[in-house]
């Protein structure tokens, strides 16, 4: 099990004492996707994401929401930054690109007992309503986009 994965974030994050957990190499429902070391090494769209668009879908408090449980420090203007996850300041330096793939896209798979939310997932959940059922949160463009915008964040 890859070790990073293992490290708890700096002081001032959430407590999380459960160590992260790789429940099985490949999704059985929704958006398929290879885990491997730790991570989803291939993009899904086959091409890098755009940065600039991911920090739109973070912010965007009716899509990504990114910022009702996390701090950016690098986004300042954005009012109402949450404390329930870890700041995301670094976030870029302690995890690889595979690894933010496989978190943004089901945290449940790397952090047991996360309350964050699959974005990229459209099976296995309870009381959907019936018009997203079979729907993922993101899209694969715009989990690239996502993953791109965390890699800025050094």
């Amino acid at each position: 099990m890859n070790t990073r994965l293992k490290t708890l974030l700096a002081a001032g994050t959430i407590a999380v004492v459960a160590s992260p957990v790789i429940a099985s190499p490949v999704l059985a429902s929704g958006p398929g996707y290879e885990i491997v070391d730790g991570g989803i090494p291939a993009a899904y769209t086959g091409k890098p994401g755009n940065a600039d668009e991911g920090r739109k879908t973070i912010i965007n408090r009716k899509l990504g929401n990114c910022l009702a449980c996390h701090t950016i420090s690098t986004l300042p203007d954005q009012p109402f930054q949450g404390e329930v996850g870890p700041p995301l300041a670094g976030v870029a330096e302690r995890y690889s690109e595979p690894e933010l793939r496989l978190i943004v896209t089901d945290a449940k798979k790397v952090f047991e007992g996360t309350v964050m939310p699959s974005f990229y997932k459209t099976s296995g959940f309870i009381r959907v309503r019936p018009d997203l059922e079979g729907k993922s949160i993101l899209t694969a463009e715009q989990v690239e986009d996502v993953v791109a915008f965390l890699k800025t964040l050094q």
